[in-house]
């Protein structure tokens, strides 16, 4: 259920997907009724189906009529005229065909056995019958007497010889005749042959159909869940990204899909094809009246109950499979990033032998699972071995009893290996069943988790009272703790930033710096107390619209494959060629860029892995710039730049882009040496406020670290 709910946009394909299959299934079960007319009509009597025959010697006429009642010879006349010495039958169609065979089938095998002369004797027994009636020794009552007396001694041999006697009647009168049988065998065999051609044709076509049609559902699904996965992600705050974790995330939207995905088209083809054939299969065997049905219901029993035990012992290894999974593209993640780190330390083995325990950990649940389900097709071609020889061994005992016909013991093997088949389908998807299943799970869990920064139900009429946006950032008595975490990060923090100054936080590591920014950004809510922009409670502004407002600088500088271009204007299709290059000059970009041959053309590898350190740096921090907001928020974001270049980019900062709000985290004092207000943290809460001059004489904290980054005539004689 939890694939098939996937299926609500797709209910107009489906629906088609099951008129194709319940057409491919009609096809596929009319093919062994075919072979067993071909076997006993076609082959045993000549291709003569009913003991009706087209024309019968007025002799056998007249014969036959002495062993009918009043009413069945009324219906014969009406169904025969005479043509000469030969009677002729109307019409040759099914219906009529089948009511002379009502009325001749027994009165002809009496009509023929009595005829024979036996050894010995030069009168038939049909002779000396129509003696005694036309000499009154007999009456009609007699007569019927006789006949339902033969009946049920014919009876006791079975309807298939039954028929097959009476068909040899017609053979015979057709022999006397002159007709040629094996004109009339050469045309039901060719017949037959070009239906079940059709049949297979159109049987071919249906599943080709199918498989196209479920591989574009499957292909639909799997992009739709791809979309929404992408879609939840993006949403999630960093709560939720912590909670998942990314790798486990990547193995959701990719491996999990593919599950689900491959899952779809054999759930299309397979799934809903088995039901139909295994009930049309039933129904057919049911009407084939062998008296062998409870073969069936023992096999369909072991099946089921072979099905359920496998999947009880597979399904707990296969959700611990997907786990394992995602351990392993942790850890593949892992040392794919931090190679050279691996490689400076030497540590190339220890991580191989990290990477191979995961891997065998995986491996041992895949061969454990493989190894269950193995079981499964040698079990399976057991029981499709062992109900092929219940059916021969009681299907040899019911022909013999003349209860069953050859044709009809083929086509009940047929059409029980068409069952059983259903269910070995169903058996070999219950392979992939269960991991589809898991995966269905994870992904829902994906698609079920809503983001834990969500945006107000007005927040869209709110978004239309910031047509000017000063940029006033207002931090009241604020605390904030991590989900999970049982102390607060930050506690009752209150400042405020202003269009036109630069405000600077500084501490030791694990101070809050970076908590403060996310908080601002609304990566995080606060825990209490509250933010405002302009006097607005960022809670209450769309995140969307409260991220126009800022630029952010993240502590580690993130570019994106493309080009210096794309990767600057980001932050939006508004950002024009100037505003580009107006970025890039103030941020100090020009000089590395100009020095390319593309120039703002050049391409960016992946994570720009292919610029240094501090031109990443500075991308980054051109592209924040670029959007012209109203709020900059530079976390820890000049610690690549060399002093020069720092002092010279945050000078460009100031001239020409004095009237925005800044607020700098930073490691170095000298970063921060002439903000407007520097803010000391130490242990999630403030220290200390105020100027650089004003710090190194009223608190402590700020003093230590400014002696341990500055030399003594910068101190000015600060001890």
């Amino acid at each position: 259920m939890g694939i098939v709910k996937y299926w609500k946009n797709h209910i107009g394909i489906i629906f088609l997907i099951i008129m194709l299959l319940v057409l491919q299934a009609y096809s596929d079960l009319a093919l062994p009724s075919y072979t067993a007319d071909i076997v006993d009509t076609g082959i045993t009597n000549s291709g003569i189906e009913y003991v009706a025959p087209i024309k019968m010697s007025s002799e056998t006429y007249e014969n036959i009529k002495i062993f009918l009642n009043d009413d069945d010879t009324q219906k014969l006349d009406t169904y025969y005229k005479k043509d000469g010495k030969v009677y002729k039958l109307k019409s040759d169609d099914a219906g009529t065909m089948k009511a002379v065979e009502k009325i001749l089938e027994y009165p002809a095998i009496i009509v023929m056995q009595a005829g024979m002369t036996a050894k010995g004797e030069d009168v038939s027994k049909l002779d000396q019958l129509k003696q005694a009636v036309n000499s009154g020794m007999l009456s009609k009552k007699d007569i019927l007497k006789i006949v339902e007396t033969s009946k049920k001694k014919i009876s006791e041999y079975g309807d298939s010889i039954a028929k097959s006697q009476g068909i040899a009647f017609v053979k015979s009168q057709y022999k006397e005749l002159g007709v040629n049988t094996d004109s009339i065998q050469k045309s039901y065999l060719i017949h037959e042959g070009l239906l079940m051609i059709a049949f297979a044709v159109l049987s071919m076509a249906a599943a080709i159909m199918v498989g196209l049609l479920a591989s574009i559902v499957a292909a639909q699904i799997g992009r739709d869940l791809r979309n929404q996965v992408f879609k939840r992600v993006i949403s999630f705050s960093s709560a939720e990204i912590d909670r998942f974790q990314t790798s486990s995330l990547i193995t959701r939207s990719t491996n999990d899909i593919q599950q689900i995905q491959m899952v779809t088209v054999l759930f299309l083809r397979i799934v809903l094809y088995a039901p139909i054939l295994a009930i049309g299969g039933i129904t057919k065997v049911l009407k084939t009246n062998t008296g062998l049905n409870w073969i069936i219901v023992l096999a369909v029993v072991v099946l089921i109950s072979l099905v359920m035990m496998l999947v009880g012992i597979a399904m707990p290894k296969f959700k611990i499979m997907q786990s394992l999974i995602d351990k392993l593209n942790l850890i593949s993640r892992e040392i794919l990033t931090g190679v050279l780190v691996i490689r400076a330390f030497g540590r190339e083995k220890e991580e191989e032998k990290r990477f191979e325990a995961a891997n065998k950990d995986l491996t041992g649940t895949q061969l454990f699972t493989n190894r269950v389900m193995t079981f499964m097709m040698p079990i399976m071609m057991l029981v499709m071995n062992g109900v092929s020889v219940l059916i021969v061994w009681f299907g040899a005992k019911n022909i013999d009893k003349g209860k069953m016909q050859i044709g009809d013991m083929m086509a009940f093997i047929t059409y029980t290996m068409q069952i059983i088949m259903a269910f070995l389908m169903l058996t070999v998807l219950s392979i992939m069943l269960p991991r589809a299943s898991v995966s269905s799970k994870r992904i829902n869990e994906v698609l079920d988790t809503a983001s834990s920064i969500m945006d107000p139900d007005d927040a869209e009429e709110n978004d239309k009272n910031y047509s000017n946006v000063e940029g006033v950032v207002e931090f009241n008595n604020v605390c904030f703790a991590y989900p999970g975490a049982s102390d607060d990060a930050i506690s009752d923090i209150s400042f405020t930033a202003k269009p036109g100054t630069t405000t600077a936080i500084i501490g030791s590591t694990g101070s809050g710096k970076s908590t403060i920014m996310h908080l601002i950004t609304r990566f995080y809510d606060v825990t209490k107390g509250k933010i405002t922009v302009d006097g607005r409670d960022v809670r209450s502004i769309s995140q969307n619209k409260l991220r126009e407002m800022l630029g952010f600088v993240p502590q580690k500088a993130v570019l994106f494959s493309g080009d210096i271009e794309s990767n600057i204007k980001f932050g939006g299709d508004n950002i024009t060629d100037d505003d580009m290059y107006m970025a890039a000059d103030i941020s100090q970009s020009n000089e590395f860029i100009m020095s390319k041959s593309e120039e703002f053309k050049a391409p960016i590898a992946q994570g720009g892995t292919n610029v240094s350190g501090g031109q990443k740096q500075r991308l980054s921090i051109a592209r924040a710039i670029a959007k012209r907001p109203q709020v900059f928020l530079f976390d820890d974001s000049f610690s690549a730049l060399d002093y020069k270049t720092d002092k010279t980019l945050r000078k460009a900062l100031n001239d020409k882009l004095g009237n925005s709000t800044i607020i700098i985290v930073a490691q170095r004092i000298s970063t921060i040496l002439h903000a407007d207000n520097i803010i000391v943290l130490d242990e999630g809460k403030i220290a200390g406020m105020g100027t650089h001059e004003e710090l190194l004489n009223s608190c402590e904290a700020y003093k230590e670290i400014a002696k341990s980054q500055l030399s003594a005539s910068e101190l000015g004689g600060v001890k």
